[in-house]
């Protein structure tokens, strides 16, 4: 059956005139959305650190944001390459400057070391926030202990954490399992003669097994092979059909034949990958990263792809059968390619790494940040390629506003999250770069550092399953309506480059002052509409009548 093309999907199909870009940033700043500023404050914040290493690391280079100690602050985990990787935590002030503080995490020196990203996932259902670190050699499974402290499980979880060079992570929880499933996307197989041409290392997926005592372990690993040399992976309900599938983005450069991968996860069955003969087609791109989101409110997401060269947005084909993996490309027609530097002399094509939707102007609109960077020195591809910040307009187009930002510098980006972590309603962003300090961004809105200025109304939703094997509630879909304008988020562990977050799922109101809000839990079922007051932190327990307050101090 043909899918029904919404008002919004056609909008989104069409072609936009008005995504040429103005020849100067003056001359667009008259033509854009609101416009946030950021103010680089890494160093002032005390958030010194490092990704760096030899040719293993010009990939990675990841952040896990997320609340390690209970107070509801977004913490940062920062891989380091061949240096240590270290967690911060936030001690900023609410609505003040960004600050943070170095503190032990409780790994042994060689264990925060070759790391390449990080994920904060809850793997043992006891509601404390865990990470699973992405290494050069074995991955690591860490039980947070509540206090910014953690412990390797992975021989308390029968987990063999490998010596592939991990560089992607995604988890769901598969119908009717109470833990969750873990994908490992691997790179190049160093072991294997004439490395690295040709020589992608398979994917792994770990599927829990309880044992008796009703603890859980991960003994087995299946093997998802071919591998494509994966920089991103993503746990995805792409057809609406409650069951996940695993998207996989590839670097093409180290395999012969290699391209984008999609796998299906059928509940207690091995997964397979969709081929010609199910309708997927073949996309070959240099893939780096993956973000996600519902743009038209349909159901179903849009992919956008970083690659080596441009970006990819992929729209399930309105003209297709729902059930039939086929994308059409609508990058182009909304401003999206983001192919070259918007700043600089420097012609050549971008490199880009880390993708995520948010709303960094509180419009009610997703914009889309990328993290850019050149490999390390290759003469075909931008040295200098400063991150995109890609702002989401009326007419369903985008519009750069990296310059207009603020956030342009001269560095080689990797990883990177947005997240508010001054919990003032404004969406701040680090980014790590390779070879050169991380970037630590405040969001002042339209003001400046000395008089930060709100830009639209905002909410800040947590939502939560008491009891649940699946507290945190990963593949629920949270739904936010102001008025006639509806926006959706999925909560998800995965995507981006080498980095995730789990904290408050931010949500631009524009100037409405309430807002009702919905949940689709992860087993399908709908909550009942929360009416909320904008500018707030709200907790929605599953069942709860009402919504409740954070009120960070």
């Amino acid at each position: 059956m043909t899918r029904t093309v919404s008002s919004v999907s056609a909008l989104l199909a069409c072609t936009l005139a008005a995504s040429v870009l103005p020849a100067t940033a003056s001359e667009r700043e008259m033509s854009l959305a609101p416009v946030p500023g950021f103010v680089e404050e890494a160093q002032a914040a005390g958030l010194a650190h490092v990704y760096d290493g030899a040719w293993e690391y010009f990939v990675g280079g990841g952040v896990a944001i997320f609340d390690c100690d209970g107070d509801r602050r977004p913490d940062l985990f920062l891989a380091g390459g061949k240096n240590p990787s270290q967690l911060f935590k936030n001690v900023s002030p609410t609505g003040g400057e960004l600050a943070f503080s170095g503190v032990e995490s409780g790994l042994a020196q060689k264990q925060s070391e070759k790391v390449l990203g990080a994920y904060p996932i809850d793997f043992d259902n006891d509601d404390i926030l865990d990470l699973v670190l992405l290494r050069l050699g074995e991955n690591l499974l860490l039980k947070g202990q509540g206090d910014c402290t953690f412990e390797v499980a992975n021989r308390a979880l029968a987990f063999d954490g490998g010596r592939a060079w991990t560089t992607a992570f995604s988890a769901t929880y598969e119908p009717g399992s109470e833990y969750p499933t873990l994908a490992f996307g691997n790179y190049v197989d160093r072991s294997q003669p004439g490395a690295p041409w040709g020589t992608c290392h398979d994917n792994s997926l770990f599927r829990p097994e309880k044992s008796e005592g009703g603890t859980v372990a991960y003994p087995e690993p299946i093997r998802l092979s071919p591998g494509y040399c994966a920089l991103s992976i993503l746990f995805t309900d792409w057809n609406r059909s409650g069951e996940p599938s695993l998207r996989v983005s590839n670097d093409r450069h180290y395999y012969r034949g290699g391209q984008e991968q999609l796998w299906a996860v059928p509940p207690n069955r091995p997964p397979r990958p969709y081929r010609k003969t199910d309708g997927w087609q073949h996309l070959k791109i240099w893939g780096m990263g993956i973000a996600s989101v519902d743009l038209d409110v349909d159901g179903f997401p849009e992919y956008a792809l970083t690659s080596m060269g441009d970006t990819k947005l992929q729209k399930l084909d309105v003209e297709s059968d729902e059930t039939v993996p086929v994308y059409q490309d609508i990058a182009f027609d909304l401003g999206l390619t983001a192919h070259r530097p918007y700043a600089g002399e420097d012609l050549k094509p971008s490199t880009g790494w880390h993708s995520e939707f948010q709303d960094v102007n509180n419009d009610g609109l997703w914009d889309l940040f990328i993290a850019k960077g050149n490999v390390e020195a290759m003469p075909d591809f931008a040295a200098f390629d400063p991150d995109n910040l890609l702002i989401g307009q009326w007419d369903g187009g985008f519009r750069e506003a990296g310059d207009l930002s603020g956030i342009g510098l001269d560095r080689r980006g990797r990883g990177a999250g947005l997240a508010d972590f001054n919990s003032d309603g404004l969406l701040d962003l680090v980014v790590v770069n390779r070879a050169a300090p991380v970037s630590l961004f405040r969001n002042v809105g339209q003001g400046n550092a000395a008089a930060p200025q709100p830009l639209g109304n905002w909410l800040a939703v947590d939502i939560r399953q008491p009891g649940s094997a699946n507290s945190r509630a990963i593949g629920a879909k949270i739904s936010v309506k102001t008025g006639n304008h509806t926006i959706v988020k999925d909560i998800q562990i995965g995507a981006g480059h080498a980095s995730g977050q789990l904290t408050f799922a931010h949500f631009g109101l524009g100037v409405a002052e309430r807002a009702n809000v919905r949940i689709k839990w992860p087993d399908g079922d709908w909550s009942h509409a929360y009416r909320v007051f904008a500018n707030s932190h709200v907790i929605i327990e599953r069942g709860s009548e009402k919504a409740r307050l954070w009120y960070p101090e």
